[in-house]
């Protein structure tokens, strides 16, 4: 196995190593990455930036930088940045325990960022494996970015506050193992928040909305298990996609239900992905059309 190491970007050629490696994770096009300059005054200035390095070669880096929300202070997590060559290597997930360990010896409990909702592989990390909670949908968050991974799309968002001291999230942090016959059995018996059926490639479509109904104890929010095998075979569905997740998550919100889980189940020889969401506490999550406060 390839040996990484995680610390602190230090040099002014590890910090430009990090915006090549921007570059490749999203396939930027015209975009520019965060620069240099940017990357110094966030490291030296309250926030910082770890690598993942490879001998001297950096294949990851996370940015976070502090902020307020009016009532506490947190670290925002602006990137999460592996080279697509290193995906299966689990940096990504390495780079998140890194973070958190640098955000508590600051003193601090909770950091948050933004993910695409349909991207199932960053799901299954930030939801299921970290155990980040999302609490805001937030619609064409960025606007329109020339990047290979929002061609098609407009740039929605989930937002995620990980509470680092949960007793929950200092569990899913361990090696949760297989996906257990309890959440099989979770999925199976839910309600499901958005009918989907197979298209002409074989892929996935989505067919209905529902909203969370009376009595609801939980339910599934179906996502593409592969959302650059739809972009490649049945792109027309991008769009569809993205309108239907849409409103499902505004939905649930906005009746006050949570996602508390993501999981992957093969059903039928079919491998499918979904958010679980049970009913919320008293303060519902929010859907929003603009930016968190």
């Amino acid at each position: 196995m390839v040996e990484i190491t995680f610390r602190r970007l230090k040099t002014p050629e590890e910090l430009r190593q990090a915006e090549e490696v921007q570059q490749a994770a999203w396939g930027m096009r015209t975009e520019h990455p965060v620069p240099v300059s940017i990357l110094r005054a966030i490291q030296d200035n309250g926030g910082f930036a770890l690598g993942a390095f490879v001998d001297f070669h950096l294949v990851g880096f996370t940015l976070a930088f502090l902020a307020w929300d009016g009532q506490e202070l947190y670290q925002w997590s602006h990137m999460n940045a592996v080279l697509p060559e290193f995906r299966n290597h689990r940096v990504g997930f390495r780079l998140k325990i890194a973070q958190r360990e640098e955000v508590l010896r600051q003193g601090l409990a909770k950091i948050r960022w933004t993910f695409d909702p349909l991207v199932s592989r960053n799901a299954h990390l930030n939801v299921h494996r970290l155990g980040a909670l999302p609490d805001q949908y937030l619609p064409h968050y960025y606007g329109t970015l020339d990047s290979d991974v929002n061609a098609g799309l407009a740039t929605d968002r989930v937002r995620v506050t990980w509470n680092l001291n949960d007793p929950e999230v200092v569990r899913r942090l361990q090696d949760p193992g297989p996906l257990g016959p309890e959440t099989v059995a979770r999925v199976e018996a839910s309600q499901v928040l958005l009918k989907t059926e197979p298209g002409e490639a074989g892929l996935r479509v989505p067919q209905a909305v529902e909203e969370p109904g009376a009595g609801f104890r939980s339910g599934i929010l179906e996502i593409p298990f592969d959302l650059e095998a739809l972009r490649e075979h049945q792109p027309d569905c991008l769009r569809p996609w993205r309108q239907a997740s849409r409103e499902a998550f505004r939905a649930c919100f906005d009746l006050g239900a949570r996602v508390d889980d993501f999981a992957v189940v093969s059903r039928e020889h079919e491998r499918r992905a979904y958010y679980l969401l049970s009913p919320g506490p008293t303060t519902p999550p929010v859907a929003t059309d603009a930016p968190p406060a």
